[in-house]
């Protein structure tokens, strides 16, 4: 039987990436003893308060449909979080609520571009990124990084050509922890306006920076920036699939039409806790944010010295990108071998974009004891042979 070439386009280079995780997962299902520090699903519990939201909702019957972008409620409790997280005025009428960034990313995919149009991204970038604007049948155009994974907004303009619809990037980065400064943020800015592009800022991680925000284009250009969040990590939520974006009207009445025909809403009890979770944002947010940097202190500690590694330090986030071309492999070498000699699952920084080739990344937000082992066994794979 034949498929559509969609299935060609969602099916994306992204999910290989994921493979040895896959098989970590599965082993340790099976009680084999394996480290996972793949995936960027915190060791923390959702904050007691959303929990009890939740399950009281559910008892008292919030079990029915709801309106496809969300209850006004938690479209409001979102506005006021944007607005006062990147000080651009919105009210709910400027919210969609959607099943995770993930989901918002790609309803935006779908509202902005289409067939014969191009994205432009910066390396590295989250895997599933390409499938998820390409979705669309737009091209996602990829901008080289620097030695140090910071974008390279000067290479930006010549990528910038007439079939550009919309400039996307992620701050802080998934997986360098870079966090775009406000003079990367004005040349973006003038590049948006001289060729009338859409701005999709993925601020999934803002809650991790340093006061819990990022610097924004949103109150800059309101009517071309289109923000995606979610409570995912912030909250230590990833299961919910709780996510959003914010951008202008007519996207958003655009936006919920996708969601009316794909979601037909999303479960009322999870929104009341969703509700409830931006309430103690102040307190989760603050929370991850001195437990990731506790765990990368502690991680870098952990492998300081190790030879053939090279730490790139995030500025903010759960991940950390270590180049490994000191040991002789590629990324994706490195990952094999670590897993088959140790059993310590990480990603091919080579998924991410070819300037992360040479590095692989590491997920920190984990138990201190699993940390500390997942140290001692990365120096031992660097230092005793990767055979």
């Amino acid at each position: 039987m034949r498929f559509s070439a969609l299935v060609d386009r969602v099916r994306g280079e992204g999910a290989s990436a994921w493979r040895t995780h896959y098989e970590a997962v599965a082993a340790q299902e099976r009680g084999e003893d394996v480290i996972i520090l793949s995936v960027g699903d915190p060791d923390l519990d959702t904050p007691a308060p959303v929990i009890e939201r939740a399950i009281a909702q559910l008892r008292a019957g919030d079990t029915h449909y709801v309106p496809a972008a969300g209850r006004l409620a938690l479209r409001q409790a979102i506005a006021r979080a944007h607005t006062q997280r990147s000080g651009q005025l919105v009210g709910p009428e400027n919210v969609v609520y959607l099943a995770g960034a993930q989901s918002a990313l790609f309803v935006s995919s779908l509202c902005l571009a289409g067939p014969g149009d191009e994205v432009v991204t910066f390396e590295p970038l989250y895997p599933t990124y390409p499938a998820t604007i390409e979705i669309s049948g737009a091209r996602l155009v990829q901008v080289p990084a620097s030695a140090q994974c910071r974008p390279d907004v000067a290479a930006l303009e010549q990528l910038i050509g007439p079939h550009t619809r919309a400039i996307l990037w992620a701050s802080p980065n998934n997986p360098s922890g870079v966090v775009l400064n406000d003079a990367e943020l004005a040349v973006i800015a003038h590049l948006a306006q001289r060729h009338d592009l859409w701005l999709i800022a993925d601020e999934v991680y803002a809650g991790l920076a340093a006061g819990g925000r990022v610097p924004s284009l949103a109150a800059q250009l309101p009517d071309r920036v289109v923000t995606l969040g979610s409570l995912s990590k912030s909250h230590a939520m990833t299961g919910w699939r709780a996510g959003w974006l914010v951008g202008p009207r007519e996207l958003v009445l655009h936006a919920e039409n996708v969601a009316m025909c794909m979601l037909f809403g999303l479960p009322g009890f999870i929104q009341e806790a969703a509700i409830t979770a931006l309430e103690v944002a102040a307190e989760a947010e603050a929370r991850s944010r001195a437990y990731c940097t506790a765990r990368q202190a502690r991680f870098a500690a952990g492998i300081a010295g190790t030879p053939g590694l090279r730490p790139l330090a995030p500025e903010a986030g759960m991940f950390m990108l270590i180049d490994v071309t000191g040991t002789g492999l590629s990324g994706a070498e490195f990952v094999q071998a670590l897993y088959r000699t140790q059993r310590v699952s990480v990603m091919d920084g080579g998924a991410f974009g070819s300037s992360a080739a040479g590095c692989v990344r590491v997920c920190f937000a984990t138990d201190e004891a699993t940390l500390d082992r997942a140290c001692a066994r990365l120096r031992q794979f660097c230092e005793e042979g990767r055979s």
